[in-house]
């Protein structure tokens, strides 16, 4: 599947960055189009692989390069104030070879989650493509204004894609690592699960061909009925050498006995284990199953169970399944999408610390009129006027 991606603030654009550097590393062809929008000029400064005329500074009048300090309907007022650059940017991707654009935002402050949802409403308005959001939650420790931020940007940003992936940083960030490497590495884990979804079905001259292709049409599918979706990750290294089980079993052997166990256990483990947003997996509209690695570890019969396993376990009748064949690596990856998820304490707890917040800035503003009254309070006595 092909994308045109527009990473929209700081995170948004560090996610592009990483993802254009992994494209790059495993010679993929994810990333069709690539453009870094953002309010401070020192963050689009900061990116190392966006080439420089894809950057796009916005709000240079209201804000002088120096960002929105967090103000997400500041960075949603600019956003529409300069769509029209943002668009001279996106007029020079090749949109007839995208299937779809992908608009990643961090949601807790101010660039990204203000202004993320008004592009994904201005390229839906545009585009016949599919637009999906790539939302990142702060952490609960991040402090008030940017769950209240990320509160009030998940609604929007749900509303005007057509689907918004989530990955929550609660959770990922090690402790003892500092803050820079911690979200490094989040974005890694972000790229490699996105990588291995998007990359399945595209296949070059001379590619390995999978027996059961996951090509963008299923991807697109489904994504379809909007709402918020999970990603699942799991891997397992495999022994490739002579001593390995290739050297021990036949083919036939190596395929019924050991590939279908393996890839049965790794969709149990990328469903049930750490999602990039924890939620009940029962309720799940839809699913998509894509099973990556040497094509001799992959087989029809052990996706087919995975499959029916995450039926059972979505309680859906719509999820689909499929294999990526890659050659050159060394280990089975299993990706499990799951679209249309409802049940997310996360976003529950999100909502809840959200009217607390804007409960407690509703008392700070009335009291700090009151305190500036009393300031002024001089009794009868009259303050001449300044002019």
């Amino acid at each position: 599947m092909k994308l045109a991606i527009i990473g929209f603030g700081q995170a948004g654009g560090k996610v592009l960055d990483e993802f254009i550097a992994f494209d790059r590393q495993t010679k993929g062809s994810v990333v069709r189009g690539a453009i870094a929008v953002n309010t401070a000029k020192a963050d689009l400064r900061g990116l190392e692989h966006v080439p420089e005329d894809r950057r796009v500074l916005v709000g240079q009048t209201r804000v002088k390069g120096h960002g929105v300090g967090a103000d997400n309907e500041l960075g949603a007022e600019i956003a529409e104030e300069d769509m029209g650059e943002i668009q001279s940017a996106i007029d020079d991707i090749p949109t007839h070879e995208v299937d779809a654009f992908l608009v990643v935002a961090g949601l807790g402050g101010g660039t990204g989650s203000g202004g993320a949802p008004v592009l994904a409403k201005h390229l839906k308005r545009i585009y016949s493509e599919p637009v999906y959001g790539l939302g990142i939650l702060p952490g609960s420790d991040e402090g008030g204004i940017y769950t209240l931020n990320a509160a009030r940007s998940f609604q929007t940003f749900v509303r005007e894609a057509d689907n918004l992936l989530v990955f929550d940083n609660d959770g990922w960030r090690h402790s003892g690592e500092s803050l820079e490497g911690g979200y490094d590495s989040i974005n890694r884990e972000i790229v490699r699960r996105l990588n291995v979804l998007f990359s399945a079905g595209e296949v070059g001259d001379g590619d390995a061909v999978a027996e059961s292709v996951v090509d963008a049409s299923e991807i697109i599918n489904t994504l379809g009925n909007g709402g918020v979706s999970s990603i699942g990750y799991a891997v397992d290294h495999v022994d490739r050498g002579d001593s390995g089980l290739l050297s021990r079993f036949s083919k036939k052997q190596l395929d019924d006995v050991d590939t279908t166990n393996r890839i049965t256990s790794l969709v149990r483990k990328a469903t049930l284990g750490r999602l990039t947003l924890p939620c009940e997996v029962q309720g799940a509209e839809r699913a998509l199953l894509v099973v990556a690695g040497p094509p001799e570890y992959l087989n029809r019969k052990g996706i087919e169970r995975g499959r029916t396993w995450l039926e059972e376990q979505t309680g859906s009748m719509e999820v689909r399944g499929g294999d990526f064949p890659m050659p050159k690596e060394s280990s089975v990856a299993c990706v499990v999408l799951l679209s249309g998820v409802t049940n997310v304490p996360r976003v529950k707890q999100l909502q809840a610390v959200a009217v607390e917040a804007m409960d407690n800035i509703d008392d700070l503003r009335e009291q700090s009129d009151a305190n500036l009254d009393a300031l002024l309070d001089t009794g009868d006595e009259k303050l001449p006027p300044l002019f």
